[in-house]
């Protein structure tokens, strides 16, 4: 008969996670963490509360040594890199200057499960403890992480389910066209006593003059440099404007009275990633919704001037109405213009062609005074004007036909539709390859065919997608041509900037002085 082993216990002596001795009686040291996730006043008292709470609850126990209370107010839950108190208490934690912390819940210490249990597990390797009080947590406790498990994907799908009702009730409020404005950064409007935008007349006078220099030929920056000149302060009330600033005026659909809305959107609830609506999710284009401040025709003549600037790269310098609409005839550079001073006549501007400053051609088209071009234009027009309905005519003729793009819709269409073929074709050829012993070299030729085809559909969807962008930009301008060519009530006597920018695409200069106005419409009229 087998005789029974003698077994001894030799009892611990350092605790597991501290590997201190286990009979050592030694004072704790705590911190307490209070968190309020907005900093709204009614939450202020909440803060308050939980600091002093924490702050005593933590100095009545004898054998509790008080760190502090490490706080975050006003910052979400969501993910812990923004927490500037949660992140200096774990630094101070892992450093080996706490061995406890108390906080409220588990939701008030991270609501990302991932951010959570990662915190706790490096927290649990040095040995310190978290205590969740309404939980009744203790994360050393052999328990403690499959419940903090638990409760953190719970928090995490409250974080989630408060995300998508806020979401509903911001595209609620887009669907019934109700306009918000961030007031501290937005110049020429504040909330009016009924909720809705109002205009501010001496904001609304600065927004005017940014329109107004833009039109008559300068660019962002030479109009940033003249308002931080005249010390007028920026939408966030500083003083130096930046050029990007002027852009996003000039663009800004509110400032003609609409809103479009949904222009960005939230990508993820936990990362509060924001993103350009590119037409993943809905937007609304709400008209006359609030006062405006430029009218609409002023900022369709912005946005197409936008465009033609943007079109003419850096050969616009934007210092004049004229810039990079003179182009020469002969050599096909744009013409620049520059100061001569004569005795008799003092200051004069003139043009001339860039290409004479080429190293290897010198270009012989003429000098040309800018009075010149705008007496030529000035005849121009009115022959133009002579034929008015005839011109009309043939601008919704061109209108209709710029408008109609239907055609080159079914061709995307259609490049798209054989762009999936191919990228399905080579789906199922990866799949091929990774359940078959197919020969290699035979599957990397086929791979790279079918990628070279699709690259091929690709580049014909975007070559026709700009096709598409400028047939509408052309019929952009033909309307706005219409308009201007319409409003205009008998021939004119002088020049007229306003006309010069709805009506005129570019002029070219000849060899002989000559000038060949090209309008919008496609006319041609040589002076």
């Amino acid at each position: 008969m087998a005789r029974g082993k003698n077994v001894t216990v030799i009892p611990a002596t350092l605790k597991m996670h501290t590997g201190m001795p286990v009979n050592m009686v030694t004072r704790k040291r705590v911190a307490g963490y209070a968190r309020v996730s907005t900093n709204s006043d009614e939450q202020f008292t909440s803060y308050e509360a939980q600091v002093d709470y924490y702050t005593e609850l933590i100095q009545s126990r004898s054998d509790w040594e008080f760190v502090g209370v490490y706080t975050d107010e006003g910052i979400s839950g969501t993910n812990t890199r923004k927490r500037n108190g949660f992140n200096a208490m774990i630094d101070d934690a892992l450093a080996g200057k706490i061995d406890l912390i108390v906080t409220k819940s588990v939701s008030r210490f991270a609501r990302n499960t991932v951010d959570s249990l990662v915190t706790v597990r490096k927290l649990k390797e040095k040995g310190v403890e978290v205590y969740f009080e309404k939980e009744n947590i203790y994360t050393l406790d052999s328990k403690g992480e499959l419940l903090i498990t638990i409760m953190s994907s719970l928090a995490q799908e409250e974080s989630r389910s408060l995300s998508e009702n806020v979401t509903w009730g911001m595209r609620k409020r887009f669907r019934d066209g109700k306009v918000t404005m961030p007031y501290k950064r937005f110049l020429g409007y504040e909330k009016g006593p009924d909720g809705q935008p109002m205009i501010v007349e001496e904001e609304a006078k600065t927004v005017r003059m940014i329109y107004d220099m833009f039109l008559s030929g300068d660019t962002f920056l030479t109009i940033a440099k003249a308002l931080t000149a005249q010390r007028i302060p920026t939408p966030a009330g500083k003083e130096n404007w930046q050029a990007s600033t002027v852009y996003s005026i000039l663009r800004n659909e509110k400032y003609k009275g609409a809103a479009l809305l949904q222009k960005k959107f939230t990508t993820d609830f936990l990362t509060k990633k924001q993103k350009v609506n590119e037409g993943e999710i809905p937007q609304y284009y709400v008209e006359d919704s609030h006062p405006a401040i430029i009218s609409p025709f002023l900022w369709d003549l912005t946005q197409t001037e936008l465009k033609r600037r943007s079109a003419n790269g850096k050969s616009n310098s934007g210092c004049s109405i004229f810039s990079a609409r003179i182009v020469c005839a002969e050599c096909g550079s744009f013409y620049k213009h520059r100061s001569w001073n004569t005795e008799s006549k003092g200051k004069r501007i003139v043009w001339n062609c860039c290409g004479k400053y080429y190293k290897d051609r010198s270009c012989e088209s003429p000098i040309i005074k800018e009075e010149d071009i705008r007496e030529n234009f000035v005849s121009a027009f009115n022959e133009i004007y002579d034929e008015k309905e005839f011109i009309l005519a043939g601008c919704r003729d061109l209108l209709e036909e710029y408008d109609d793009t239907s055609s080159l819709d079914a061709q995307i269409e259609e490049h798209i539709r054989k762009g999936e073929i191919i990228a399905e074709l080579n789906r199922k050829l990866l799949d091929e390859n990774a359940s078959t012993a197919m020969d290699q070299d035979e599957f990397s030729k086929k791979y790279a065919a079918y990628e070279k085809e699709y690259e091929e559909e690709v580049a014909q969807v975007e070559k026709l997608q700009e096709a598409r962008a400028e047939r509408l930009r052309k019929a952009e301008m033909v309307s706005a041509f219409m308009f201007g060519f319409h409003e205009q009530e008998g021939m004119i006597k002088e020049f007229d900037e306003r006309l010069w920018l709805i009506t005129v695409d570019h002029v070219k200069i000849h060899r002989d002085g000559t000038m060949t106005f090209i309008f919008k419409t496609g006319t041609e009229v040589t002076r």
